[in-house]
């Protein structure tokens, strides 16, 4: 169940209420937000209602502010109202409305921040999809762990997601992987094969397939053409290489609802000329000549007529072609019927994750949707950047068991799925990642990832250590939850604690906002900063005995605080849980 509003969504309202009361109860307050000012010097909460409202009001936003703002003073929970430049409203809270927030969190638990925002919507989320060739390398890692705390992050506000992965299962690289096997394959029958050729995949990770395909099959292959070994030896080796996807995937704790097969959009039927008859009826698919790109390349430009989409009439730069010279459909083509098959499926609300090299492939795609759906569904395409891996400094060498690449499995046994997991969701997508095996595991502030694991496990080291004082405090997580139900919270009265309150109680407007945005990176970011906030109260402790946590003979306060500090487990507790990273009670 999501746990009731929270109080920026509580003070949406009321500006909204507001704003209503001054325009009338027909004024469109869609476009009015609460969110925290970007200097908290400016108050606890900014809304840009007079901005987005003064137009249809047909007043200055500035008139408009003045007028809401006096509105807004008359509120039980705001103590002070402020207007600012050409029309924000700032406005800062009584200290009761964050000790309600703080105790609702309490009492919340595992369900604060989960929100109806999504309100039931079907989404569809297509991440990792890397070529069934190999093991993962460290770029597909951070693609997987992206889509899967996206998808985690839409669930908790509730989207209904579905977590869906391509298998590139029909293209030449298949019939390189199954040549590879072949390979392999002989080798496990006693062969000298020598070096691997060129084209060919060198990896060792192959050495198990050929020895899986000679237990199989015997020497029954061995003097057969292509033609006749290359199907099964093709199914074989794509169905142990996902096996060996599957095992990365779950060495991250990534999982999948759907596995897609692009060889079924061609047998038993053509899904792809099926498509494309659909939408040559609709007018959509022509045949005609392409005129040669302006400045620069264009990859699949042939000066022929051939059978091309009408991109450009939703949103591309030119008309795509769907067959190639030899008759055999484009990888576009196939992309289209895979897309249509999202949308025959019911998701009008589409996510692909895809690796940074693909962004010129957006607008074709996100054309088709358009195209197939009139309108109704779209696609947010989110490129995933390189990582750059290093220990202390160093790049990494490659890995002998894939031969070219360091394997993602490599870095997860080294390091940890905790710190893989945070680390590749510390930084924004679209921004390269310097990875540092070194580093992700130092204990230090440096490291995000300790830092805010040791916060929720110091946290919990209060609770520990409460019993030495007050011996009768429970230990157990319910019944503690329980007792700090009466705590008397308006004993927090220092300004840090109150500030920590306020950290505390962005959380559930930071899900939100993450959520819209598509952006799961915002979670680890916020972490990092409420982990320090928690770190620096507890500092303060040390230096001055009257702000710790546990005061001896003044149970009323200590529990006040226990309190605090509940708040501050529940929400590091979620967050991790949203990014897939355990939540330590003891770290050694």
């Amino acid at each position: 169940m999501a746990s009731e509003k929270h109080l920026f969504a509580l003070m949406l309202e009321r500006v909204q209420a507001a704003a209503a009361a001054v325009l009338g109860a027909t004024a469109d307050l869609s476009r009015v937000v609460v969110e925290p000012p970007r200097d908290a010097a400016h108050g606890d909460m900014a809304t840009n209602a007079a901005m987005v409202l003064a137009k249809d009001a047909g007043v200055k936003p500035r008139e408009l502010a003045d007028t809401i703002a006096q509105a807004l003073r008359a509120d039980p929970m705001i103590e002070t109202v402020d207007v600012a430049g050409p029309g924000f409203i700032n406005m800062r809270l009584k200290p009761a409305a964050w000790l309600g927030e703080l105790r609702a969190a309490i009492e919340s638990g595992a369900s604060y921040g989960e929100s109806r925002m999504g309100n039931g919507q079907k989404v569809n989320i297509e991440y990792v999809s890397a070529n069934p060739t190999g093991p993962m390398h460290v770029g597909h890692g951070r693609g997987a762990i992206f889509g899967d705390a996206l998808a985690s992050l839409l669930a908790f506000t509730g989207f209904d997601v579905t977590r869906e992965y391509y298998i590139n299962d029909a293209g030449a690289q298949v019939d390189v992987l199954a040549r590879s096997a072949y390979l392999r394959y002989r080798e496990a029958l006693g062969e000298t094969i020598g070096a691997i050729p060129d084209g060919l995949y060198p990896g060792d990770y192959l050495k198990p397939v050929g020895a899986a395909l000679a237990k199989e099959f015997g020497a029954k292959l061995q003097n057969k053409p292509e033609s006749e070994w290359l199907p099964a030896v093709r199914a074989r080796g794509i169905a142990m290489m996902m096996d060996l996807i599957r095992e990365d995937l779950a060495a991250l704790n990534v999982k999948h609802e759907v596995y897609f097969s692009e060889r079924s959009l061609t047998a038993p039927q053509d899904q792809v000329a099926a498509t494309i008859d659909l939408l040559r009826k609709q007018g959509k698919i022509y045949e005609g000549r392409l005129p040669p790109p302006k400045s620069g390349a264009v990859e699949d430009w042939e000066d022929r007529e051939q059978t091309l989409f009408r991109s450009t009439d939703f949103g591309d730069d030119v008309d795509r072609p769907l067959k190639k010279s030899d008759g055999t459909y484009t990888y576009f083509a196939a992309d289209i019927a895979y897309h249509k098959a999202k949308i025959d499926r019911g998701f009008n609300d589409l996510i692909d994750v895809w690796g940074a090299d693909h962004g010129g492939y957006i607008k074709r795609v996100q054309a088709a949707v358009k195209a197939l759906s009139g309108g109704k569904a779209a696609l947010d395409v989110k490129l995933v950047q390189l990582v750059k891996l290093l220990r202390a400094g160093e790049p990494v060498k490659m890995s002998k068991r894939a031969g070219d690449f360091v394997t993602l499995r490599d870095v997860v046994d080294e390091v940890g799925k905790d710190a893989v997991r945070f680390m590749m969701l510390y930084r924004k997508n679209d921004a390269v990642l310097d990875f540092d095996l070194a580093k992700v595991i130092e204990q230090s502030k440096d490291n995000p990832v300790f830092y805010v694991q040791y916060g929720h496990a110091r946290a919990h080291s209060v609770f520990r250590n409460v019993r030495e004082t007050f011996p009768d405090f429970p230990s157990e997580a319910k019944a503690r939850i329980a007792r700090l139900h009466d705590a008397k919270l308006d004993l927090l009265t220092d300004e840090a604690e109150l500030s920590l309150i306020r950290k505390m109680a962005v959380y559930p407007r930071t899900l939100e906002a993450a959520a819209l945005a598509h952006e799961p990176h915002r979670i680890a970011f916020y972490l990092y900063e409420l982990a320090s906030e928690f770190h620096a109260q507890w500092t303060r402790g040390k230096d001055l005995p009257h702000l710790r946590f546990i005061i001896q003979n003044n149970p009323e306060l200590t529990e006040a605080r226990l309190a605090l500090v509940q708040g501050i487990v529940t929400v590091l507790g979620s967050g991790l849980g949203l990014l897939g990273v355990d939540a330590p009670v003891e770290m050694r």
